[in-house]
């Protein structure tokens, strides 16, 4: 059988699932009179498994009319390392920003396409490219 923090913290989840939505009002009395236990049960559910760490948020205010807010935070995204950019993004990049027309980053692609080299050698040859695309006073 399972414990009573058990079952308190499946129903908590339970409201906020069965709704859809991130975020539940609930009277501490009035859940614990539901659930049949003591206050203070609810109160240690809450402190101990509706943690920022696991992605929860709890505002309480005591008092008449009282409540407990539960809201399910976003989990933090984790920082991916920006990657560097392949020679056909970079194309796809200039062709955007206008600095090359869409005939000449097809034709940067297909050169790129062609070119049997690693990804380093054929940026050096876009650079190439593009320098004497600007030396010529193109742009």
């Amino acid at each position: 059988m399972r414990n009573l923090a058990d079952a308190i913290e499946s129903f908590i989840i339970g409201e906020l699932l069965r709704d859809h939505e991130d975020a539940l009002l609930v009277q501490r009395n009035e859940l614990a009179e539901r659930l049949s236990c003591a206050p203070s049960q609810i109160s240690y559910v809450l402190s101990t498994r509706f943690t920022p760490e696991r992605g929860f948020m709890v505002e309480s205010r005591r008092g008449s009319g009282g409540f407990v807010r539960i809201v399910r935070m976003e989990p933090k995204a984790v920082p991916q390392p920006k990657k560097e950019p392949t020679a056909s993004e970079l194309v796809e990049h200039l062709e955007a920003q206008k600095l090359v027309t869409a005939r000449e980053a097809a034709l940067l692609q297909y050169m790129l396409h062609i070119i049997d080299a690693d990804e380093k050698k054929k940026k050096a040859v876009l650079q190439q490219a593009m320098s004497l695309l600007t030396s010529q006073g193109r742009r």
